[in-house]
């Protein structure tokens, strides 16, 4: 049995355009992530990156190929299992960071693990031990609104790892910002991964970051190919 947080074989997804042409995004692709694993995706806009993100942490669908989650092969689940799986194993950061803007930094936190029958306090000590792993344990009671564009990032990544998932999958979490917010973002990326010992893949533009991690890998005309 594999060790792998996440495995993909031969992965396959098209779209229609229209009536007559198919566009075939992914073809056959393959990826394994090792436990503690930090992995980067290279890939220009358009190449397919969010479809295999999506496709990783089961919120689509492949055409063909399977994919496994913590060891477990979804192929042919049904929601429920897909979804609960989902819930416990992965966590997601976008390029944006979609916190609900009504709530403090602390409590956008708390929510999901409440959704997923964390008790309350149970949910704020888990928050808070967030909060200070990237440096915003004073900033806990603010609202998004009145938190930098770094500040706000930190705090949905802390959301992503709130029910302690194995696998983190992250949409150029750093593309919305300046090169230097960027740098320590990426910086507070990092200390989570090693300091909760999950397995992160990034898609990510900037290959100064990229070099930073395990390795590297490129979606290129639907396939993974290592860097």
């Amino acid at each position: 049995m594999s060790d792998a947080v996440l495995e993909l074989k031969g992965v396959t997804k098209s779209y229609n355009h229209g009536t007559a042409t198919q566009i075939d995004v992914l073809r056959g692709v393959d990826l394994t992530l090792q436990p503690g694993e930090m992995v980067a995706l290279v890939a220009p806009s358009g190449a397919g990156k969010s479809t295999l993100l999506h496709i990783a942490g089961l919120l689509d669908t492949p055409d063909a190929g399977s994919v496994s989650v913590a060891g477990q092969d979804v192929s042919g689940k049904g929601d429920g299992v897909r979804t609960s799986l989902r819930r416990q194993d992965v966590g997601f950061v976008y390029q944006f960071h979609h916190l609900l803007p009504e709530f403090s930094a602390l409590e956008n936190i708390v929510l999901p693990q409440l959704a997923n029958g964390i008790a309350q306090a149970a949910a704020e000590t888990r928050a808070q031990e967030l909060l200070a792993l990237v440096g915003l344990a004073d900033r806990a009671r603010h609202r998004p609104a009145a938190l930098s564009g770094g500040e706000q990032q930190r705090v949905a990544f802390c959301r992503a790892l709130a029910n302690g998932p194995r696998v983190l999958l992250a949409d150029e979490p750093t593309g919305n910002l300046d090169p230097g917010t960027s740098d320590q973002v990426f910086a507070a990326l990092m200390d989570l991964v090693a300091g909760t010992g999950l397995s992160a893949l990034v898609a990510t533009h900037n290959h100064e970051l990229a070099a930073r991690m395990d390795r590297r890998v490129k979606l290129e005309n639907g396939r993974l190919v290592a860097l």
